[in-house]
């Protein structure tokens, strides 16, 4: 993951006091959660699709802990990273080693079958997913997807799962929180 690093960067603009605008924060990613083999997520930013924007708060919105899916009611924007998984490990050794990395940002509820693939998972948004470095197949429960970078993904609460191939890959998201029909 630290490979991804420079790539990984924040720029966050803003109003001074004169009301020009300015760049507030530059720098890496406020938060990260995962695993150094298995990959992980670095929140870039977090806030309310329903408060007021005001330019003039110059608050870091990058939560300070990294979750699955966004906060009821916000729009969530990061980046993740996805490594190839080890082929040396029992499959369901490999099984409860993912669902403890998901389990680290709130996610191991939202493991429902890991029999197609360890990291199965369902998320209750909408999420834009574009591939910014490496190479990946998206995981469905019907069938997989490989994805090439600049290539974007509008993930809409289905079951699914990231497989890295010949090495890790850097994705960014943007999760958009919807309440799932018939719930």
């Amino acid at each position: 993951m630290t490979a991804f690093r420079e790539a990984m960067r924040r720029v966050i603009t803003g109003d001074n006091a004169g009301g020009q605008s300015v760049v507030i924060l530059d720098g890496g990613p406020s938060a990260m959660s995962g695993d150094a083999d298995l990959g992980g997520l670095f929140e870039i930013w977090e806030d309310s699709t329903s408060a007021a924007l005001d330019p003039r708060d110059h608050a870091d919105l990058g939560t300070t802990r990294a979750v699955l899916g966004p906060r009821p009611g916000n729009v969530q924007v990061r980046w993740f990273v996805v490594s190839p998984l080890p082929d040396d490990v029992p499959k369901p050794q490999l099984d409860a080693m993912v669902r403890s990395v998901f389990a680290g940002f709130e996610g191991d509820r939202h493991i429902i079958d890991q029999s197609r693939h360890p990291a199965m998972h369902e998320t209750h948004s909408i999420d834009v997913i574009c591939l910014l470095q490496g190479d990946v197949s998206l995981v469905l429960e019907a069938g997989e997807t490989r994805i090439k970078p600049g290539q974007v993904v509008i993930q809409r609460g289905t079951n699914h799962a990231w497989v890295a191939h010949g090495g890790p890959a850097l994705l960014l998201a943007v999760l958009i929180d919807r309440p799932m029909a018939g719930t």
